[in-house]
């Protein structure tokens, strides 16, 4: 199928040309009729498979033209991190460029009075992390009484993040006669409880498992005490098979520690978290895209909102003890038809979220044997079992050597 069999207009057509895309991915080739036709619609799928074309293509064909005398808001998209609105924000430019429609981005972190003025000029599309945009309806700057067409992107991460309740709270203002389209990677419990309150008999669309994790990521584990993380990771590093790596840690004080670690052994690298300021986050990721900045070591709120061909690599430092969030992590590589590996190291306090990963994504992650820094415990280790105080940590000879070593594991 290509995406002229999409009943897809000539304008949308080029644009899509002028983005070199020919076939459309599967959630494109399912949820695409669906929108195209008003329903309602729950799409899951994993990240990396192509859900904003899937709702922006539509969208911008079922608006046509900018309404007459001053635009107002027809459709809203709700996205939980700056860096997934303004990646979405691209879309909608590349897509609607041979349109007459409008779009605005507006996220908090940066003043409100650019995004206030593109408000005051009138738009079409408009797409909004929660908090920003509850911000500005206070301030009566927002109007969301003419809107049409509804997306709640990344609803599992809304809900990791905390923003289901200010979710509830933008659709009471938003007209009950609407098309709602909620994608989702994960369907926790009250994923489908939302659902069933904002959707209106939808029809569902699911490409892959959602607890599955993308096929082409080939994954390992690495056993190792937490005090040697850091040294592990520089180590890791080193392989020049790994061209551009994103390395997730669980706090932000902990992403910048690993930074000032990986600079000071020579590695490029830079941090992106929720403490940094949006014009830092455009910069690093900007860097990492361009190829300036090697290692982009990020916290899970990011996880969502980077969108870089061709990572080769994604680095769980530690393992998140949510164990959706890493089919969210290891899905940042193997995009676009690419191969990619994850590495995972646990530390004898991670083996139980190890458990919980492999519980969810019925399998068992093979295990990376000979590394500098094997700690002397594996996945059957008891939580409580401690090494001694007095035993200091070995160093093997085996520099990633052998069998079941890191320079060889994976090949085929």
């Amino acid at each position: 199928m290509n995406f002229s069999e999409l009943s897809l207009s000539d304008p949308l057509l080029r644009a899509i040309q002028d983005e070199g895309y020919s076939t459309p991915t599967p959630i494109q080739q399912q949820a695409i009729p669906y929108v195209l036709e008003g329903r309602d619609l729950l799409g899951v799928a994993q990240t990396g498979t192509g859900k904003t074309a899937a709702f922006a293509l539509p969208i911008l064909q079922r608006l046509g033209r900018p309404a007459r005398g001053r635009r107002a808001i027809r459709t809203l998209v709700l996205a939980p991190t700056r860096e997934l609105a303004a990646q979405i924000g691209d879309s909608f430019s590349a897509y609607g460029r041979y349109t007459a429609l409008n779009h605005a981005v507006i996220f908090g972190g940066v003043g409100q009075r650019l995004q206030v003025n593109a408000l005051r000029r009138g738009v079409d599309i408009l797409i909004a992390t929660p908090g920003r945009l509850l911000d500005l309806m206070n301030q009566g700057h927002i109007d969301l009484s003419h809107v049409s067409i509804f997306v709640l992107d990344e609803a599992d991460r809304m809900l990791d993040m905390g923003f289901v309740h200010d979710v509830r709270k933008v659709v009471t203002e938003l007209p009950t006669r609407r098309q709602t389209l909620l994608f989702s990677a994960t369907m926790p419990t009250e994923i489908v409880k939302l659902s069933r309150r904002i959707l209106d008999d939808p029809v569902r669309v699911e490409v892959t498992p959602s607890a599955s994790t993308v096929e082409k990521v080939r994954q390992a584990v690495l056993f190792v005490e937490k005090a040697d993380k850091r040294r592990l990771l520089s180590e890791v590093l080193t392989s020049p098979g790994i061209r551009r790596a994103l390395v997730f840690t669980r706090t932000k004080h902990g992403a910048n520690r690993v930074v000032k670690h990986l600079l000071r052994d020579g590695h490029s690298a830079v941090a992106i978290h929720g403490n940094k300021s949006q014009r830092a986050r455009e910069r690093a990721l900007r860097n990492f895209k361009d190829g300036s900045i090697r290692v982009l070591v990020a916290t899970d709120i990011a996880a969502r909102g980077i969108d870089v061909e061709a990572v080769t690599h994604v680095v769980n430092l530690d393992l998140p003890n949510v164990p959706e969030q890493y089919v969210h992590r290891i899905g940042r590589t193997a995009r676009a038809g690419a191969g990619g590996m994850a590495l995972s190291f646990c530390d004898r306090e991670e083996i139980a979220y190890l458990l919980d990963i492999e519980q969810l994504i019925r399998q068992e992650i093979p295990v990376v044997q000979q590394h500098p820094y094997r700690g002397e415990f594996d996945r059957n280790t008891p939580a409580t079992e401690r090494p001694p105080e007095d035993q200091p940590r070995k160093k093997s000879r085996n520099r990633w050597g052998g069998r079941g070593g890191w320079r060889g594991h994976g090949k085929r």
